[in-house]
């Protein structure tokens, strides 16, 4: 009997799946027999850390669990054939071994915060497994020496809380976003709100640990100088696995002040604007540090959207010296005694990123995402003031919920050289601005997002010199190009390197070439091998 054609698809399809579970159950079971030559306990020891399909409420909430970006967590999105969540060094040594040896691509996931989801997500190769470091999240902190160790699963607010346990007069200049992990984030520089007193996290940065393609486990000295050069800004993802940081602490004073003052285009926030780019990279004391978000919010007459700029600040000192600051170089905000709040620097953490005034520090310990959302990103970095205030808020009353947030540089910032770490942009940049569009359904028409986000992106162009636009790598974008698989073409991979790092991405990809030269460690926007460069 021939079969009806409805059946025969039926059959293939069928045949297609048994495949690949097949080659799914042989990937896992391939891995765990190289891992158990590496151990010699029962293989059954594997079982607890590696998290397969078969168990789909665990696989999905293991995966879901710190991806900060839906937009990657959709069906259609590829998935990994199972996570490895590593308990120690030695399981991320074998776990490199293995998957070099068995030619299985690895995605590391730190803190899940990578705006494009490449840390958790392939879209250029499959099968491919994520090593995830949750689990390795240890901090200690030594306030003798001015120091921490710190594990690469751990976020930066677990980190914030940790120093603050033991000193009140101790920080660390991270992120604002406490939920990010540090492996990742040191990696790509960490800007946060104490850049223009202390730099970058990156920065502050004495030693590391990392897993290198060839499973070793190397600190700074085993390392050299300049593998860690490379690892402080040049990129999670790109030399080898980062399982430690040791971070230098920075004093801050006992009481801080913050505060936030909105001005909307009703109260001349035009003007205003305008003369916070012309003071807050040069002029401001390097104990202020002032970041302007625009949103859209509802008009006082309730008859449509205006867009509103709100000054969010962190003021290292009391509240009078914060006055005379204010009224010597920015008078135009009209900054007032009743504005200010007073606080501990862990409380200014928490004011920073967005948390109520009455919110515990504790709950920088849950480690995880409160901010979960459908979005795109895209940023830029700017060298001179912009005069696009009106432009620039017609476009955001188009979209439905979009952000614009303006950091300033300078400050410490300036005093770092182009070369002292891969982050390139000092003492000749002064703003660097993020985009963001936000929706919550997955549903929504997505290209309507993205269409816009790209179109405001397109008319910045002539704000900056199209031949020397950059961005913040940590704010990962795409549209900049892709990797392709054991990418080798250097002029490709230029059109996003060029626009992370600048006058270091050369550097780097010479690195690349000595430390990873089968291209172990790679994604989208991974630095590539040049076969023509010399080493």
């Amino acid at each position: 009997m021939v079969p009806s054609p409805s059946s025969s698809y039926l059959s293939i399809i069928v045949l297609l799946l048994s495949v690949l579970l097949i080659d799914s159950a042989s990937i896992e079971e391939n891995f765990i027999q190289c891992l158990s030559s590496y151990f010699s306990s029962n293989p059954k020891q594997f079982s607890t850390i590696i998290i397969t399909r078969k168990n789909e409420s665990l696989f999905t909430s293991t995966l879901d669990s710190t991806a900060q970006n839906l937009r990657y967590l959709t069906p259609s999105t590829p998935k990994p054939e199972f996570i490895f969540t590593p308990l120690n060094e030695s399981h991320i040594q074998a776990a490199v071994i293995c998957s070099n040896k068995l030619g299985i691509h690895m995605r590391i996931r730190s803190g899940g915060h990578d705006y494009e989801g490449v840390s958790y997500v392939s879209e250029i190769e499959t099968p491919f497994i994520i090593i995830d470091l949750a689990k390795l999240r240890t901090i200690n902190v030594n306030i003798t020496d001015n120091s921490a160790w710190v594990q690469a699963g751990a976020t930066i607010g677990e980190v914030y809380y940790r120093i603050s346990e033991k000193s009140e007069v101790h920080g660390f200049p991270g992120g604002i976003c406490t939920s990010i992990g540090v492996g990742g984030h040191i990696a790509g520089g960490g800007f946060g709100a104490l850049a223009r007193k202390y730099g970058l996290a990156a920065d502050n940065v004495l030693d590391a640990k990392l897993v290198d393609a060839n499973g070793r486990l190397l600190d700074k000295e085993a390392m050299g100088e300049i593998p860690f050069w490379a690892i402080r800004g040049g990129g999670g993802g790109n030399f080898g696995i980062i399982l430690w940081w040791k971070i230098k602490l920075v004093p801050v004073p006992k009481s801080v002040t913050v505060f936030t003052v909105s001005k909307t285009t009703e109260q001349g926030a035009e003007d205003i604007f305008n003369q916070w780019q012309e003071v807050a990279p040069g002029l401001f004391d390097k104990d202020l540090f002032i970041r302007v978000i625009f949103q859209p919010v509802s008009a006082a007459n309730k008859t449509g959207r205006i867009i509103s700029t709100s000054y969010n600040a962190l003021f290292l000192g009391d509240t009078n010296r914060l006055l005379k600051v204010m009224q010597k170089d920015f008078p135009e905000l009209g900054l007032t005694e009743k504005d200010c709040l007073e606080m501990s620097w862990i409380k200014s953490v928490l004011y920073i990123a967005g948390y109520p005034n009455d919110t515990n520090p504790n709950v920088l310990l849950q480690g995880k995402s409160t901010f979960q959302n459908y979005f795109k990103g895209k940023s830029d970095i700017f060298t001179t003031p912009v005069g696009a205030f009106q432009e620039l808020s017609r476009r955001l009353l188009q979209e439905d919920n979009p952000l614009m947030i303006w950091n300033p540089l300078g400050g410490a910032m300036w005093d770092f050289n182009f070369y002292d770490t891969p982050f390139p942009f000092r003492s000749d940049f002064y703003y660097m601005v993020e985009y963001l569009t936000l929706w919550h359904n997955a549903s929504e028409d997505v290209s309507k997002h993205l269409d816009w986000i790209r179109e405001i992106y397109k008319y910045m162009t002539p704000a900056v010199d199209d031949q020397r636009r950059v961005a913040y790598v940590n704010y990962r974008d795409l549209d900049l190009g892709v990797n392709k698989k054991n990418a080798t073409n250097f002029k490709e991979a230029a059109a996003w390197g060029n626009v992370y790092y600048g006058v270091n991405f050369k550097s780097l990809v010479k690195i690349k070439k000595k430390v990873d030269p089968e291209n172990i460690f790679r994604h989208e926007q991974s630095i590539p091998i040049d076969l023509s460069i010399k080493v």
